[in-house]
Parts: C-alpha cells; structure tokens; sequence
C-alpha cells in the first residue's frame, strides 16, 4: 500500500553540511539533493492516522483468515449429519404411527395425499387408514407444513356450530328418513341390521322421536355393516335400499321387520326372508323387480357409499348417531338422548334469534 504524504508550501533553509555535500556531490557527477519541505503536524497526524488504518485492517483481515476454517469446521458435522425426519413422508409418518399404535405387520396402512386444512389454517390434513381383515380404522392427523407436528384432536371455530364440519359431510338428500325436512334438529343413525344393540336403538327412535318431537326432529337412516363379524348384514343392506328404491314408506316397514325377526335370519335363508316380507306386500311392491335388483346387488354402491362417508367421519362401531353433528356412539337410554335432543333445539332457535337481530320493519306480507 503506498501512503501518501501531505506537504504545504514553506521557506527552505539550507545548513553548511548540506552546502558541502552539494559541493562534493556536483565535483563527483551526483545528482544533487532533492528539495524537501518538513512536514508540519498536519502531514504528522494525516501520516500518523494513516499508517494505524492500515495496521488495523491487517489485523483484522488476519484474525478473520484464522477463524474461518474453525467456524466452517464446526458447522460441517451439521451438514453432514441425518436429515431431518419429516411427517409429510409417507414412510416416515407410517413407521410413526406403527410404533404410536402398536400396529404389526399385519395390519395394512395407508397414508392418504396431504391436503390444507379448512379447520386447522396453516397445517395439513392427513388422512390414514388401517385396516386387518375386516376391520378397519380411519383418522385424521394435522401436520405442520414444515412436517415437524403431528397433531390429533378435535378442532373448533366459535363463529360457527360446533359440529359445523360434521354436518356438512353428513349428506341426508339421498337416504332413508323419517320426520319434517326443514327440521332444526337431524338425528343421522350409522346401522347395521344384523347388531343386537342397533336393534334396540331401532326401536327406541321408531317409538319416541315421532312422538316426542314430531315437527323439531328428521332421523336419517345409513347402512355401515360390520361385514368381518355379521356375515348377512350388508346382504341386508342391499335389500333393504332395492325395497327403499320401489317405496320410502316400505323401507321403514323393513326396517322394523328384518330387526323383529333378527334372531331368525341367517346368510343362507335371508333371501327367502326377504321375498317373504315382500309377498305380504305384494300390492305395494314389484316382486320382479325386486328379486332381480337383490340378485343382480344392483344398490351395493350405495350402501358402499354410506360405509365410506361413516369411515371419513371415523365411525368404527354401530349404532354410531349423530345428533345435528354431535357424535353420540353406542346405545344410550332415551331420557339422556331426549335431553341433548332439547338442548340442541333450543341452541338452534337461539342461533336463528340472534341472526334475525336487531331489525325493524314495516308490516308487510311481502318477504325479501
């Protein structure tokens, strides 16, 4: 680095020596001196800062050289090291759930695609089914988007009914019911004909819904046989929507029926259990009809249907009810679901009160 030098303009003064070396020089053929001023202490101070800038980068650039390899060093094993477990990997997230659950290697997991989560903003939805056998199970896990947290749980928005996801997912246009359409309150019952305890809650909404709350509740009726351990009933099932096809009204008829006469069907016998009833209401029904949609198990997609919507909604027993989403699993005793019935009528009248709140208006037979 070359340091320059600052001069100003002053007076020369020579001394004797320097008129004798001049004499001896210009005798011997030397160029003679240079003129030079003394640097005052302005071009001290200017050197002087200078020269410590200059040091002071040296010693920087040299203490910066000797610790880079030292931090490169130490970040290498870093990078070097396992990467990081994600459960956004399907086989990652599997093994996981093996040891969370104990699942061996009999039982059959799948790891559905990661989709955003409607309830949950900011994470993934994760649904993953096992299944052995027969038997299956279904669950829904939260993952965050970087795939470090795996959640599991019910998620809640208090700017809407509680249940407001489960409601949407239970479609009701297309299967049996009974009571008002436009009723507050909709009970959607997961079933299966051949289930002691299903016929027992059977009787019990057939009895006392209608007449506890004719114009507040609608039941809704889904098939989701239990085929590893009831070997007739998704043969039932599918009867039971080819009768439903010819009558809504006669499905009920068979639904009470096939439930009285429970202890009395077997897989061999059922479809001459079925025709059975049928003849008896051989005025109201196409025998024909009927016989060939039973053979032909021309409505099995539809009771495959309703299986598939209970196992998205992580129904894995019968009877499973829904009371306006509100999951209610296993037989319970009327005065208990007549409680949480009521409970669930006055919560949506409420909720209609308060969506009609506050406005007047002229009286006018006329509505917007």
């Amino acid at each position: 680095m070359v340091i320059p030098t600052v001069t100003r303009s002053t007076p020369f003064y020579a001394t004797p020596e320097m008129h004798i070396s001049a004499a001896y020089r210009r005798r011997a053929g030397a160029a003679p001196f240079r003129r030079q001023e003394p640097p005052d202490a302005f071009a001290k101070m200017a050197n002087w800062i200078m020269r410590f800038l200059c040091t002071f980068l040296l010693f920087l650039a040299t203490s910066t050289w000797g610790q880079a390899p030292r931090q490169i060093a130490a970040a290498k094993p870093q990078a070097e090291g396992p990467s990081r477990k994600s459960a956004l990997h399907k086989s990652t997230l599997e093994a996981y759930l093996r040891h969370l659950y104990v699942w061996g290697p009999t039982i059959q997991v799948e790891i559905g695609e990661p989709r955003p989560s409607r309830r949950l903003p900011g994470f993934l939805e994760v649904q993953v089914r096992a299944s052995a056998g027969g038997a299956s199970q279904e669950e829904l896990f939260y993952v965050s988007r970087d795939g470090s947290k795996i959640l599991k749980g019910l998620v809640f928005d208090v700017a809407r009914h509680p249940f407001h996801e489960e409601m949407a997912r239970l479609a009701t246009q297309s299967d049996p019911a009974f009571g008002p359409p436009h009723a507050p309150v909709t009970l959607v019952l997961f079933s299966d004909f051949q289930c002691g305890y299903c016929r027992e809650e059977a009787l019990l909404l057939r009895k006392n819904v209608p007449a506890s709350f004719p114009e507040e509740v609608r039941v809704v009726f889904k098939d989701f046989p239990l085929e590893s351990i009831h070997l007739w009933a998704k043969a039932a099932a599918v009867a039971g929507r080819c009768i439903f096809r010819q009558s809504a009204a006669l499905f009920w008829d068979y639904h009470d029926w096939i439930y009285q006469h429970q202890a009395e069907i077997t897989p061999e016998n059922l479809k001459s259990k079925v025709m059975e009833f049928a003849r008896a209401r051989e005025k109201q029904m196409d025998l024909l009809q009927l016989q060939k949609c039973v053979d032909t198990g021309a409505t099995e997609a539809e009771v495959n249907r309703t299986v598939a919507e209970g196992r998205a909604l992580q129904v894995h027993s019968t009877p499973t009810l829904f009371v306006n989403g509100r999951r209610l699993v296993g037989q319970m005793a009327w005065n208990q679901l007549r409680q949480i019935i009521e409970y669930e009528i006055g919560y949506m009248r409420a909720a209609e009160t308060d969506a009609s709140c506050c406005e007047v208006r002229l009286p006018s037979p006329l509505k917007d």
